[in-house]
Parts: structure tokens; sequence; C-alpha cells
């Protein structure tokens, strides 16, 4: 296996871990968006279901 594809292969790996990390409490979506709040806080907002949390 070449260096650009053992690379290819890391990067969806950490994607699929991400993904899996941050999947929303409310339905299980995948699909969520990391947002700055006023105080500089984070927070996440599903953009299936609009739940949202910190």
């Amino acid at each position: 296996m070449s260096a650009s594809r053992s690379k290819e292969a890391d990067d969806l790996l950490a994607a699929a871990e991400i993904r899996a990390l941050l999947s929303c409490p409310s339905c299980g979506s995948a699909h969520v968006a990391q947002v700055l709040g006023d105080n500089g806080g984070v927070s996440y907002v599903c953009t299936s279901c609009g739940h949202s949390w910190s």
C-alpha cells in the first residue's frame, strides 16, 4: 500500500471515529454541526432533527 493510500485510509478512519463520537443524543444522526456560543463556548446542533446540546 502506498503512503498516500495509507494516509487516505487513516483520514477516513479518523472521520468515522469523529462521526461516532458526535452523534445526536436525540435521534442518533451523525449530521451534527459544531457552533460557537455568544460566550465562546462550544455547542452542537443536529442538522437532522434540530436538537442542540453542549
